[in-house]
């Protein structure tokens, strides 16, 4: 079937809206009509070759939309269901994989940037008989329709609008999951989140759900400081209004319990893990290109704090997502907040104004 889809044709290129044409699901995919996706830093970083995917692909990981068919050995999910496109597998025989941890697959360039089915290489998507790589982590939902292995959907409630969810497959499951699944954050514990972009503004709003005390936020925008406060943050700092590391200090002595830090400035992640007390734990959530070095006092880490990266929160999409859109009704996780919707041709003007910090969340809707 013919779609149109954003594909990146070189790097740090504008999106070109292109007619390609779309493989028909196979066994164990479903065919998804996109309704919306929300626009990700990490399209960004791969469409700029900082973390390097083949080309022409289409980008996309915060899909959302509406089931059309189905592959024949598809058991969960039924036409007309409603989805939200997340992580689903990694190569499901590397001891991570083994033990549920798919989100760090051993095989993850692979299975997330390598712009094929992981089964055989092949791609749904061509054009004019060349292939156009597809599957970016498991979905391409930059694009009218998309072919999704079946563990990538998640199927969600059809009373909560469907073009808001996209989001809760990536960044705002990043930022909530950090607080509710890969820290095992405490009820009460002492917070620190640096950035207030639409992952940090879930990981405030996650600590806020646990009752955290303080939660604390950090950012160079102002405008978004006010926000955090409105979403949980007790306490919020901007660099310019004095020395950050004394601020931190003096509103938890001895340091915060965890450390979010979703900006991926090394600079700024440094100071995050200094603000730990002894024992904590830092978590490193934002994308920075390949390459990015790190520079730390060795002896921060020595006195038993711990860094960890952190993919997608360490959720289980099918659990963490229904979740969360739970919170959501129940007007504890109010995400809304974050979004801004876009046409899909206003795409490039979406990561546009998400770079610039005009926009939060933005999400393009397809129709």
């Amino acid at each position: 079937m013919q779609v149109t889809a954003a594909v990146v044709n070189e790097p740090e290129a504008p999106f070109v809206f292109e007619p390609l044409e779309l493989e028909e699901p196979r066994a164990d995919e479903v065919l998804v009509r996109v309704v919306a996706s929300g626009v990700c830093h990490t399209d960004d970083v791969c469409r700029n070759q900082g973390i390097p995917v083949p080309l022409p692909v289409v980008l996309g990981h915060e899909g959302s939309g509406v089931v059309e068919r189905v592959g024949a050995n598809v058991t969960d999910l039924a036409p007309g269901d409603h989805v939200v496109l997340s992580w689903g597998r990694g190569c499901g025989r590397c001891a991570n994989c083994l033990r549920g941890d798919q989100a760090y697959c051993d095989d993850m360039g692979r299975v997330s940037f390598g712009g094929t089915r992981l089964t055989d290489g092949t791609t749904s998507l061509s054009r004019d008989g060349e292939d156009v790589h597809s599957h970016f982590i498991g979905q391409s939902s930059f694009a009218t329709y998309a072919v999704v292995p079946e563990a990538h959907a998640v199927k969600v409630d059809d009373d909560v609008p469907l073009e808001l969810l996209g989001p809760l497959g990536c960044g705002v499951l990043t930022g909530a999951g950090a607080v509710f699944d890969a820290l095992d954050v405490e009820v009460g514990s002492k917070i620190l989140v640096t950035g207030t972009g639409a992952v940090g503004l879930s990981a405030i709003m996650a600590a806020n759900v646990l009752g955290c005390t303080p939660i604390i936020a950090v950012d160079t925008n102002r405008e978004r400081l006010d926000l955090a406060r409105e979403l949980g943050a007790t306490h919020t700092l901007h660099p310019d209004d004095g020395d950050l590391a004394e601020a931190l200090a003096a509103i938890a002595p001895g340091g915060v319990d965890n450390a979010i830090e979703t900006t991926a400035n090394p600079g700024v992640l440094r100071t995050a893990l200094e603000a730990v007390r002894l024992r904590g734990t830092c978590a490193s959530l934002g994308a920075a290109p390949m390459g990015t070095e790190l520079t730390l006092d060795a002896f921060s880490i020595l006195l038993g704090r711990t860094l960890r990266g952190v993919i997608v929160g360490d959720g289980v999409p099918s659990i963490s997502i229904p979740r969360l859109i739970g919170l959501y009704k129940a007007g504890r996780f109010p995400f809304d907040r974050l979004v801004t919707f876009y046409d899909f041709e206003d795409l490039d003007q979406a990561f546009q104004d998400s770079a610039s910090g005009v926009t939060i969340k933005p999400i393009v809707r397809m129709a």
